[in-house]
């Protein structure tokens, strides 16, 4: 048995790829009969996904970041609060997700007298951050004695301002809980084709293109429908007067879908479609779609190339091109027998992610990393 700390630099209490990678973590190595406490900034302490036992350090702030919106604690009381942590728990292992973001991974970091472990979640195209604190990373960068990244596309970019040896552990879907069988959603269940998108409304996950894909899509095939599922307010306004334009009564906007709605969203659709235009590590949404038996549009990035096969789980469009990602969804939208064959293939791709090997191979790692050292 193990005594283990995951710290996630992110907000517990609002959920995204970083909280949810960190509570399966969590609960399956409690399965696994280790001790498992999870270190976070946490703005509402009632909350848990599982039975997890979460430590509360730092009351989380937005701050805008890449195109989206980093939740996160920033105070100068943050190394004391974590010194006090550290000194209590006396963790064998202590895993940080994102170990560079500010700063409870940094402060977590520079105190800690355990083994390191870093994951390394995102992919961008550049980051001013990392750039201006290259020297910084380095320094602390030897402190961390094993470091993953959840894919090829997260390890090339995190490479650029860390060099060093990266463990490719990738991101883990619950396939009981992202399965092909369980309930739908009966008032889209009505003759129409759905293709859905499943994500937060920023101009960086594809919306407006999909939206124009969309409208060529209505000339050739006219009986579908368009469910854009997913949180933001700054864009929803412009989306939606794009879609009522463009597609009248063919496009259905939802605010934030919970955890527990949304595989029946993954199973109303015929069409999953995800034509984001980069920063894409991984493409949670993607096998969480294949999953749920649903064959995916994807654009034909490398966070999305990663998991999904051209003509196998489904089909990859060129990214910023609505007249590709049109002809992508036509194609399987005339071809019913494509689509069922490809929502096979996706089930059996997506099986090998599932949290019992992506957990096992963590804790893999760990025992590696651990015997090394001792040597």
């Amino acid at each position: 048995m193990m005594k283990i700390g995951l710290v996630s630099p992110y907000d517990y209490s609002h959920p995204g790829g970083v909280i949810y990678h960190v509570s399966y973590l969590a609960h399956h190595f409690h399965l696994m009969g280790h001790d498992v406490k999870i270190i976070a900034p946490v703005r509402r302490k009632s909350v848990r996904y599982f039975d997890e036992e979460v430590t509360p350090v730092g009351r989380p702030i937005p701050i805008p970041y890449g195109g989206t919106t980093a939740r996160i604690a920033l105070s100068p009381w943050l190394p004391y609060q974590v010194r006090r942590v550290l000194d209590r728990e006396k963790f064998q292992i202590i895993h940080l997700h994102e170990p560079f973001i500010p700063m409870l991974c940094l402060s977590t970091l520079i105190e800690s007298k355990s083994i390191n472990v870093g994951t390394f979640h995102a992919c961008h195209e550049k980051s001013s951050l990392y750039w201006l604190n290259r020297s910084t990373m380095s320094k602390l960068g030897a402190k961390l004695h094993g470091k993953i990244a959840v894919s090829k596309p997260a390890r090339d970019y995190i490479s650029k301002y860390l060099t060093a040896d990266y463990r490719i552990i990738p991101n883990g879907v619950d396939i009981h809980h992202f399965c092909p069988d369980g309930p739908t959603i009966d008032q889209f269940k009505d003759g129409r084709l759905n293709i859905l998108f499943v994500g937060r409304l920023e101009e960086r996950k594809g919306v407006g293109d999909l939206i124009r894909a969309c409208s060529l899509v209505k000339k050739d095939f006219p009986n579908f429908r368009l469910i854009i599922a997913g949180p933001g307010l700054m864009l929803r306004l412009q989306y939606k007067t794009m879609a009522k334009m463009l597609l009248a009564d063919r496009a259905v906007f939802t605010h934030y879908v919970t955890f527990d709605d949304l595989p029946k969203y993954y199973r109303t659709a015929d069409i999953f479609c995800a034509p984001a235009t980069g920063g894409e590590s991984f493409g949670m949404v993607l096998v969480e779609a294949m999953a749920s038996g649903t064959p995916v549009v994807a654009t034909d990035i490398p966070g999305y190339a990663s998991v999904l096969t051209h003509g196998q789980e489904g089909l990859l469009a060129r990214p910023n091109n609505p007249r590709s990602v049109a002809d992508c969804l036509l194609k399987l939208l005339n071809d019913r027998q494509l689509r069922l064959s490809m929502a096979e293939r996706g089930v059996a791709t997506a099986n090998k992610y599932c949290w019992e090997n992506v957990s096992r191979q963590v804790v893999d790692y760990y025992t590696s990393i651990s015997s090394d050292l001792k040597g």
